[in-house]
């Protein structure tokens, strides 16, 4: 594993094979986080590329599986600060343009869409791209974990590449805003297009182990073990719970407005049913409501006594007129024949 093999950073060619410093602190960083359970023996493989649209590939120093630890995949960077920090922004970048390419079987409208816009590949889920051809989910939002990992420095060498790397390279690591209704009640971070980058030293792992607190995240403080540094408990999960916590506020808000508006019965006083109100506000309906200031019992009610009077004025129109021959008998209260 100290073999460090040389390849045509064009064609992918194997130019030649050595024993250098940077393969040693390669296989020293796969012993300590061997050491730590995090990846079996098999689950670690050295120079693994990949390649860009361009036919550039981009070589992985290391690529860790440890699905057992929460780690189903990690990319690691070993830098001896034989490279400069723009560098290594570069290659931040190569890795997320890497992680947004499409397969060459893609469906032609994907291409042909992705081709037109730029930011469309942001709409094709992470199933479908070609990074998922290579790892597994990662179990979490974004693309494909990658750790810089620096040996034989000093503490202010690493500081300047790390502030390097966080405000130049912050388009490709930095989580964005959720487009949200709710923007004011929605504080979550949307990591789906972020590639998650952890930074730590080789001395830190030897120290302490890669299982301890020695990991520390771009754009956040302070350091986390290596799984904690990689959850993002201010992201979709949290998204989702303020999303559903501001849509329920949202409609007992205007459950409450609607309430406050809720016509009231100039007769009882008494608030109007829901069918009631829509009864008086709908254009099929409204024109047979009546006095749209009363409620239905009071509607109903007038409706009863105009029904009633109606039918009082039907029957009286339909009483028998006394015949000619015939003279109300008042003492009966009826009528007697004329003698």
């Amino acid at each position: 594993m100290l073999r460090k093999q040389e390849y045509d950073p064009d064609t992918g060619e194997l130019l030649g094979t050595g024993y250098d410093d940077h393969a040693a602190a390669v296989t020293s960083t796969a012993a300590e986080l061997h050491r730590a359970g995090i990846g079996h023996r098999l689950g670690f493989q050295t120079e693994i590329g990949h390649r860009l649209g361009s036919s550039f590939v981009q070589r992985a120093d290391l690529v860790v599986r440890a699905p057992e630890a929460g780690v189903p995949v990690l990319l690691v960077e070993v830098d001896r600060r034989t490279e400069d920090a723009h560098e290594l922004v570069a290659k931040l970048r190569r890795y997320w343009e890497w992680g947004r390419l499409l397969p060459k079987d893609a469906a032609k409208s994907k291409v042909d869409l992705v081709r037109s816009r730029p930011d469309a590949i942001e709409h094709v889920d992470h199933e479908k791209r070609l990074w998922r051809r290579f790892y597994p989910p990662t179990g979490r939002e974004g693309l494909v974990p990658l750790a810089f990992v620096f040996a034989d420095t000093t503490t202010t060498k690493v500081a300047n590449t790390v502030a390097v790397l966080e405000e130049i390279g912050r388009r490709y690591w930095a989580p964005r805003r959720y487009d949200s209704l709710y923007e004011k009640a929605v504080t979550a971070l949307d990591y789906r297009q972020a590639m998650p980058v952890v930074v730590t030293t080789l001395e830190k792992l030897t120290e302490h182990g890669a299982g301890a607190v020695v990991w520390r995240r771009l754009g956040r403080n302070g350091e986390q073990t290596l799984t904690a540094a990689l959850d993002n408990p201010d992201g979709d999960a949290l998204y989702r719970a303020q999303e559903a916590r501001a849509d329920a506020e949202d409609k007992q808000r205007r459950a409450a407005e609607r309430e406050a508006q809720r016509p009231v019965c100039s007769r009882c006083g008494g608030k109007f049913t829901d069918e009631r109100w829509e009864e008086i506000t709908v254009h099929r309906t409204a024109v047979r409501a009546g006095d749209k200031s009363l409620c239905g019992p009071c509607r109903a009610d007038d409706v009863a006594r105009q029904e009633a009077a109606a039918e009082a004025a039907r029957l009286k129109a339909a009483a028998p007129e006394p015949e000619d021959d015939q003279e109300p008998d008042r003492s009966h209260g009826w009528f007697r024949r004329r003698a």
